[in-house]
């Protein structure tokens, strides 16, 4: 039997369409950037297996583009999981997202863009 944890363990690269709308729904207009960031911070946990989730800055202004109140619905976004090169880092892994090139949904599921 193949341990699921070690399985997860390697260095990878995915695509995925993250719905932001669906999870800023009824969050105040206000507050929807900040919370998208959160959110996709928290889904790339969830996907990835790993606690230190890192923003890259083009994702960040991906989010904010059209300002505190006006989040984009869905947005394509590339979460590669590396290796940790920090001596005293606490896991071994860490996923750093950016945005995706390319911005078409449909038809679009989960990509593997590279595994190691």
């Amino acid at each position: 039997m193949v341990d699921k944890k070690r399985a997860v363990r390697g260095a990878v690269t995915r695509e995925y369409t993250i719905h932001l709308h669906k999870r800023l729904h009824d969050v105040t207009f206000k507050k929807r950037a900040p919370k998208a960031v959160k959110e996709i911070r928290k889904f790339a946990q969830k996907q990835m297996g790993t606690k230190d989730v890192r923003l890259d800055v083009k994702l960040n202004k991906a989010v904010w583009m059209r300002g505190i109140k006006n989040v984009p619905v869905r947005l394509r976004i590339q979460i590669q999981r590396r290796r940790n090169d920090d001596e005293d880092a606490k896991e071994d892994m860490y996923s750093y997202v950016t945005v995706a090139d390319d911005q078409t949904f449909a038809g679009q599921g989960t990509k593997i863009v590279d595994s190691q």
